[in-house]
C-alpha cells in the first residue's frame, strides 16, 4: 500500500481520536485528572503488542539488540508524551489542540536533521514561522482573561509534540528490513503499556481517579475508552507506516499533519451540528473564522515545509 494511503487513514483516525479524548475528558473527567485514563490502556497495549509479535514473528538474531531497546524506548517516551496531551484537553477543545499540534512537522524536520541526516532549507525556516503563527493567532484572538489558558494549552502541546517526535524518530532510525514492521509496532505498544503502567504506579491519585470514574459512570466510560484505544491502534500503526515508507519523516509528517487540522475543523462543525455532546466545539462566527484562518496558515506552512 502506498504510504500516502497510510497517511490518509492516519489523518482520519487521529482527528477522530481528538474528539473521543475530548469527549471523555469533558463528560466523564470534568476536566480534572484526565491522564488517569492511562490506567485503562496498560493491559490492552501490552496484550496487543504481544499478539503482534506472536502473529508476525521475530528473529532476535537478525536485528541488533539496541534496535529492540529503541522500539521499547519509543513506546515509553510516547507514554510520557500523552500525559501532556490529556492535560491540554483538560483546558481546551479539539480544534485548538489540533492547531497547536501542527508544530509537529517543524520538530520532525529539526530532529530529522539532527539524527537522520535530513536537510533544512531557508524556505522551510519561513514555513516554520507561518505554522507557528497559527498558534499565535489562536492565542491572540482569545479574550485577555482566557489567554493564559490558551498559552497553557500551547505549552502542554509543545511538550507532547517534542516527546512524540523523539519517540517516532527513534522508531524510524531503529526500523530494520530484517524485522516485520508490525512486529516493530508490537514492541512499541508493549513499551507504551509498560510506560503507562509505571506512570500510574507512580501516581496513586490517578489510579483513585480512574476507579472513581469507572464506578460513578457505572462502567459506561469503558465504551469510549475502548473506542479511543482501537482508533489509537489504527492511528499509530498507519502513521508510523507512513513515516517508514515515505522518502523522509518530514515529508510524511507534512502530508499527514497538513490534513489533520482540516479534518478536525470540518469534523468539529459536523459533529457539533449533529451530535453537540460529542462535537463540543464553539460555532460562533468569530471562532469559526479564527479557526479557519489558523487552519489555512497551518496548511500553507506545512506545504512550504515540503518544498
Amino acid at each position: 500500500m502506498n504510504w500516502v494511503v497510510f497517511a490518509i487513514v492516519a489523518v482520519t483516525a487521529i482527528a477522530l481520536e481528538y474528539f473521543i479524548d475530548n469527549y471523555i475528558t469533558d463528560v466523564y473527567y470534568k476536566g480534572r485528572g484526565a491522564p488517569a485514563q492511562k490506567c485503562f490502556f496498560v493491559l490492552p497495549q501490552i496484550v496487543v503488542g504481544i499478539l503482534m509479535i506472536i502473529i508476525f514473528g521475530v528473529d532476535f538474531t537478525a536485528v541488533e539488540p539496541v534496535a529492540f531497546l529503541a522500539f521499547f524506548g519509543s513506546g515509553l517516551i510516547i507514554s510520557v508524551a500523552n500525559i501532556f496531551f490529556y492535560k491540554a484537553f483538560e483546558i481546551d477543545d479539539s480544534t485548538n489542540v489540533g492547531i497547536f499540534v501542527q508544530s509537529t512537522p517543524v520538530f520532525y524536520l529539526i530532529f530529522g536533521w539532527l539524527f537522520l541526516n535530513e536537510t533544512i532549507s531557508p524556505l522551510q525556516l519561513v514555513a516554520f514561522l507561518i505554522v507557528l503563527s497559527a498558534s499565535a493567532l489562536i492565542i491572540l484572538a482569545t479574550r485577555k482573561k482566557s489567554r493564559r489558558m490558551k498559552m497553557r494549552t500551547a505549552f502542554y502541546i509543545l511538550l507532547f509534540v517534542i516527546f512524540e517526535v523523539i519517540g517516532n524518530v527513534m522508531f524510524v532510525k531503529a526500523s530494520s528490513e530484517n524485522l516485520s514492521f508490525l512486529t516493530e509496532i508490537g514492541f512499541v505498544f508493549i513499551g507504551k503499556g509498560i510506560g503507562n503502567g509505571i506512570i500510574v504506579l507512580l501516581k496513586p491519585k490517578w489510579r483513585r481517579r480512574y476507579r472513581s470514574i469507572v464506578k460513578s459512570s457505572k462502567k459506561k466510560v469503558l465504551v469510549p475508552l475502548s473506542c479511543s484505544f482501537i482508533v489509537n491502534v489504527v492511528a499509530e500503526t498507519t502513521y508510523r507506516a507512513a513515516l517508514v515508507l515515505a522518502p523522509s519523516v518530514a515529508l510524511a509528517s507534512v502530508i499527514s499533519d497538513s490534513a489533520v487540522p482540516i479534518a478536525v475543523f470540518f469534523m468539529g462543525i459536523v459533529f457539533t451540528l449533529i451530535w453537540p455532546k460529542f462535537g463540543r466545539e464553539k460555532l460562533d462566527r468569530k471562532s469559526v473564522i479564527v479557526h479557519l484562518v489558523a487552519t489555512i496558515l497551518v496548511v500553507v506552512g506545512i506545504i512550504l515545509i515540503q518544498v
